[in-house]
């Protein structure tokens, strides 16, 4: 770590603690060379993988994005808040373990279409006819039928 008063790139930790909100690392540090003291703070950098969507653009993983379609499906449906926020952090979590630099937009929505199933019946229906583009009344019976 270099120094910010010297210049040094060599130092010492004297303490590391998890920081007040939980999300970083702070440690205290001295220089080897000077021997003054510096806070250094440190968080995990997470890379959700990039989207590709169905015109072949790409564009970042956005929860809020999600949330909305969520939000739009479950539209006066009897499901809480926290059920919701579970939903989203388990396809964060399954994109994360996936490891993949690039994913498509699809398989976002198919995670989403697997835990509204679990959450909601008729907001998975809802949420499957606009995704697939329901044409007519054969659509609905099949998807009805398959839950």
């Amino acid at each position: 770590m270099k120094c910010p008063f010297c210049g040094a790139m060599d130092s010492q930790v004297i303490d590391s603690r998890i920081s007040e909100t939980g999300e970083s690392i702070r440690r205290r540090r001295r220089c080897v060379g000077c021997n003054r003291r510096f806070t250094t703070y440190e968080t995990v950098d997470i890379r959700l993988p990039q989207l590709i969507k169905s015109n072949g653009q790409r564009e970042e993983y956005s929860a809020d994005k999600v949330r909305v379609s969520f939000m739009r499906a479950l539209h006066k449906r009897p499901v809480p808040a926290e059920r919701v926020d579970a939903a989203i952090e388990r396809i964060r979590q399954h994109l994360l373990a996936l490891g993949e630099r690039e994913i498509t937009s699809r398989q976002v929505g198919e995670m989403v279409m697997e835990e509204l199933r679990h959450l909601d019946k008729v907001a998975y229906v809802r949420f499957a006819s606009v995704y697939r583009s329901f044409q007519d009344l054969d659509d609905f019976r099949d998807v009805i039928r398959d839950l």
